[in-house]
C-alpha cells in the first residue's frame, strides 16, 4: 500500500551563522505532518549516535584506542567482528532505546530482531512486547567497517517501520502460545522497503553528514563540528538521470548474470543507450559509493552471481532504507527483475542483488532482463 507523502518543510528565513539544524528541521516536518511527531525524538537519538560513532572511527587508530583490533567473535554473517562493529552497535541500540519510541530492531551485528522494551540491563532470553505506538528500527550500525584501518569511508545505515498495532501479547498466555505471539511481533521487522517510514545514513569522511528521507524528498545534513549540530547543506537532492559512473566490484564481472555482463561490457566500451563511455569509481563501502552515485549520479552494485546468487547486501537494513533513499532522490532501485523496495524479506538476514543509480541507466538493467528473459 502507497504511504501518503509528507509535506517538506520550506524555510523562508535562516540564521547566516547556524544554518538550519536538524533538529530545527524535524520541529518544522512535525508541525506539517503531526503524525511524525515521535520521529523528532528519534532522530535526535540518530543526531547524537553519528556524532558518537563518528568521533569513535576517527580515535579508533591511536594506539591507545580501546577499539582496535578483533572481538573474537563472529557475526549471523561469519564475518569477524571487530570491536568497533560491537561498540557501534550497542552505542546505537541504546541511543534509540532510551528514546522510549521504538520497539523492536534488528542489527547486521545480532542473530536475530531485539525487543527493546523489555529488561534491556539482563542476558535473559524472555521477550516483553509493550502495546503502546512504538516504531522499529532496522540498522547496520558500521557498513564498511573492514576499511576503518585504511582510512575509507564508512557509514551506519538506518531504516524506520512503524509497529504493527496488531502487535498484542495475551497476559494469560503460557510457554509455546506465547512464543508463539512474540515471535510473530519481532516479525515486525520483516517488512518491505515500500512500508518504510523513514531511511537515513551518516557517512564519516571528508566531512561527516547525515542523509535522511521521510518520504518527502531526500536531505543532506553536514556536522558543524564547531558547533556540534547538523546543518542542511543540501535539501531536496537529486541524482542526474544520465552518468557516466560505474560503481562495482569487476572482479567479479564473468560470473555475473548474462544481461548485467553484456550492459556492463557495453558502457565500458561507449555502446550503450547513452554512447557514453563510462569510467569505474568503486571504494567498497556502500555507505560511501552510494553517496558519490547520489550527488554526482552513476550506477553502483552487488549484483548476484554464480557464487553468491543472492549477492551480498542484506535486503532488510541495507538494501531496503539505500532504495527508499535512492528512490526518494530520483533514482531507481532494482535486482534486475524486482523493485527492491517491494520484496518482503522472509529472514532478518536475507541477502538480495542490487543495482541502483541514475533513472536512465537503471532502466537500461531493466531493459537487459526483460529482453534476456523472453
Amino acid at each position: 500500500m502507497a504511504r501518503e507523502k509528507t509535506k517538506a518543510p520550506v524555510f523562508d528565513e535562516v540564521c547566516d551563522t547556524t544554518g538550519v539544524t536538524l533538529t530545527r528541521f524535524m520541529v518544522e516536518v512535525a508541525k506539517l505532518n503531526p503524525e511524525l511527531k515521535e520521529l523528532t525524538t528519534l532522530f535526535g537519538a540518530v543526531d547524537t549516535a553519528c556524532k558518537a560513532i563518528s568521533n569513535l572511527v576517527k580515535r579508533s587508530q591511536l594506539p591507545s584506542s580501546e577499539t582496535l583490533g578483533y572481538e573474537g567473535n563472529i557475526n549471523i554473517q561469519g564475518e569477524d567482528q571487530k570491536k568497533l562493529d560491537v561498540i557501534t552497535n550497542d552505542l546505537l541500540k541504546r541511543a534509540l532505546r532510551f528514546t522510549g519510541k521504538l520497539g523492536v530492531l534488528a542489527s547486521e551485528e545480532e542473530d536475530e530482531p531485539v525487543d527493546l522494551v523489555g529488561n534491556a540491563g539482563t542476558d535473559s532470553p524472555e521477550v516483553i512486547i509493550d502495546e503502546s505506538e512504538r516504531y522499529v528500527a532496522v540498522f547496520d550500525p558500521l557498513d564498511g567497517s573492514s576499511n576503518v584501518d585504511a582510512g575509507i569511508p564508512t557509514g551506519t545505515i538506518l531504516g524506520i517501520y512503524e509497529h504493527d498495532e496488531s502487535c498484542v501479547i495475551d497476559p494469560d498466555c503460557v510457554d509455546e502460545e506465547c512464543t508463539e505471539q512474540e515471535a510473530q511481533c519481532l516479525a515486525n521487522t520483516l517488512q518491505p522497503g515500500t512500508n518504510l517510514v523513514a531511511a537515513a545514513y551518516c557517512l564519516y569522511s571528508s566531512s561527516t553528514f547525515l542523509v535522511l528521507t521521510l518520504g518527502n524528498g531526500v536531505y543532506m545534513f553536514t556536522l558543524d563540528e564547531q558547533l556540534g549540530e547538523f546543518i542542511l547543506s543540501k535539501p531536496n537532492l537529486k541524482i542526474p538521470e544520465d552518468s557516466s559512473i560505474i560503481s562495482f566490484n569487476e572482479a567479479n564481472l564473468d560470473n555475473w548474470d548474462q544481461p548485467m555482463k553484456e550492459t556492463v561490457l557495453k558502457w565500458r566500451k561507449g555502446t550503450g543507450k547513452s554512447g557514453k563511455r563510462f569510467s569505474s569509481r568503486y571504494i567498497g563501502s556502500m555507505v560511501g559509493d552510494v553517496h558519490r552515485t547520489l550527488l554526482y549520479g552513476g550506477v553502483f552494485g552487488y549484483p548476484g552471481d554464480t557464487k553468491n546468487p543472492n549477492g551480498k547486501l542484506r535486503l532488510l537494513y541495507e538494501g531496503a532504507p539505500m532504495s527508499f533513499i535512492m528512490e526518494q532522490a530520483g533514482g531507481v532501485s532494482t535486482t534486475g527483475t524486482k523493485r527492491v523496495m517491494e520484496i518482503a524479506p522472509e529472514i532478518v538476514h536475507q541477502r538480495v542483488p542490487i543495482v541502483m543509480g541514475s533513472k536512465n541507466d537503471i532502466e537500461e538493467v531493466i531493459e537487459a532482463y526483460a529482453n534476456w528473459e523472453k
